[in-house]
């Protein structure tokens, strides 16, 4: 990295620990109500619906597919005993069964990335030629209206679920892009870890009220209004979207003189003003490539129990599908927390403590990383001891929220100006464990046994560790030469 004009070069740990904003006085901008606050708390409520749109099948698939074609009645999976309810409500059975089996189910979870996974870098591309406003809000919409078919797909053929999955893919695949291509223009970069991990932890609120819902509402009514209840919720949140937000502070309607230009002034010697888009130096870039190992890395584990811990819950521990609901849930309700108090931690070290991004940045995903994979493999060896299982499952997601203020908003670190499209490729790899997980993880557990599933958490748990020991050698914290078209280099 080159050094800035009049500067003698020097490490990057030591050359950036000058905090970028000091002679500014936060406490002249508010927080509360703020526009850029405000735009965080939209986001947050906007991927709170995009990860319960995501996750509502994963418990309504074990409602809609018969018991005899699945692997419930597998004697292998019998080793732990059954739970029961202390309340014998009767469950509703009014719900229509499908004959699909173990694989077919697979495929089912898989399909939505393949959508998923097209929309990435245009994503990223058209988000900082057009703004993120209209394909955030688009990308929720189509995810909303495509999920509102899902039972007539079903009704239709496992084929046209398969299509309707990937189509929603296909409108998610936007969202994450655009949202980081409108951070680029909104959060000051002392504030990026706390707006950021407030917007995306909305994901993980979304999943722990998604799981128990959806399993309170396929017992107690029909598995089909998991789909309609979350999808009209999908469309509600539009309206209020594209009321309320705009692209940047300069066209924002109800911003105060001051915040516009704190935001403005706290970027000004970090974005480039360069039309094209230097594919070149971007893709050479070492860093880049340390978001995208940690990034595919990490979404091997997080997709894997996102897609396949209430199977997990009622094959092997065989909790009912009220307990199932709310176990699953719980350990996204432990990263949600982690999320929000991590963003905090991280802004907090690196504006008083003064420590390096880069430092911030690697520990926290060290933490977020290897953390996981330890207690992952340790649930794999605890056998029948359901409240272990819980707790090292809840621990092990829980301290991966560590990630989002680590390798997770890396993008705006070293290339604001194309933090949407950085977002996108890293996307694009990370989508991958979403793809071939979910059926991989099916194909090893057919009989269902605790050792087949401990091969699942040792696959996870190894990739795991890999992209932490990855990006702790070759993650950066500061803007890269190709990202400031001629700028003099801002340290972070």
């Amino acid at each position: 990295m080159r050094a800035p004009a009049g500067r003698e070069a020097e490490p990057e740990d030591a050359a950036d620990r000058t905090p970028l904003l000091g002679e500014s006085q936060p406490g002249t901008v508010p927080t509360c109500c703020s526009a850029r606050y405000n735009l965080a708390l939209l986001a947050f409520f906007g991927f709170f619906l995009l990860y319960a749109l995501r996750v509502n099948l994963s418990v309504a698939l074990v409602d809609m597919v018969e018991s005899n074609t699945s692997l419930a009645k597998n004697t292998t999976s019998k080793v732990c005993p059954e739970h029961s309810s202390a309340l014998n409500i009767p469950r509703n059975t009014t719900g229509k069964k499908y004959s699909w089996d173990a694989d077919t189910q697979g495929w089912i979870l898989g399909s939505f990335f393949y959508g998923y996974i097209i929309t990435q870098i245009p994503g990223g591309y058209f988000a900082r030629k057009i703004g993120g406003k209209l394909l955030l809000g688009f990308g929720i919409l189509g995810t909303a209206v495509f999920t509102l078919f899902t039972p007539l797909a079903a009704d239709l053929g496992v084929g046209y679920l398969i299509a309707v999955r990937a189509l929603e893919g296909l409108g998610e695949g936007v969202t994450f892009p655009a949202m980081h291509a409108m951070w680029s223009s909104w959060a000051p970069p002392l504030e990026r870890s706390k707006l950021l991990s407030i917007s995306y932890a909305g994901a993980q609120l979304g999943t722990v009220v998604s799981l128990p819902l959806s399993g309170l509402i396929c017992y107690y009514v029909n598995w089909i209004y998991v789909f309609y209840i979350f999808g009209a919720l999908g469309v509600f949140w539009f309206l209020f979207w594209i009321w309320l937000v705009s692209d940047t502070p300069e066209t924002h309607r109800r911003i105060s003189p001051t915040e516009r230009e704190y935001i403005l002034s706290s970027l000004k010697d970090q974005l480039s003003t360069q039309k094209s888009v230097p594919w070149e130096p971007m893709l050479k870039s070492l860093p880049l490539w340390a978001i995208v190992v940690a990034h595919f890395s990490y979404n091997w584990t997080f997709y894997t129990l996102l897609t396949l811990l209430p199977t997990y819950m009622k094959e092997i521990l065989r909790f009912d599908a009220q307990e199932n609901g709310l176990l699953s849930a719980l350990p996204y309700f432990g990263c949600w927390l982690c999320i929000i108090m991590s963003g905090q931690i991280a802004d907090y070290l690196r504006e008083k403590q003064n420590l390096s991004t880069v430092c911030v940045r690697k520990t926290f995903t060290l933490i977020g990383m290897i953390g996981p994979a330890v207690f992952l493999v340790a649930a794999g060896f605890i056998g029948c001891d359901y409240t272990l299982a819980v707790a090292f499952l809840t621990i092990s997601t829980t301290l991966g929220g560590f990630c989002t203020s680590g390798f997770g908003i890396n993008h705006l670190d070293i290339a604001p100006s194309y933090a949407g499209i950085l977002l996108g490729i890293t996307n694009s790899f990370a989508t991958v464990p979403g793809m071939v997980g979910p059926v991989i993880a099916k194909s090893l557990t057919h009989h269902n046994t605790v050792g087949e599933w401990q091969t699942v958490f040792y696959i996870a748990a190894s990739i795991n560790l890999f992209g932490a020991i990855f990006f702790a050698l070759f993650g950066s914290g500061e803007v890269q030469d190709w990202a400031l078209n001629g700028r003099h280099l801002h340290r972070n």
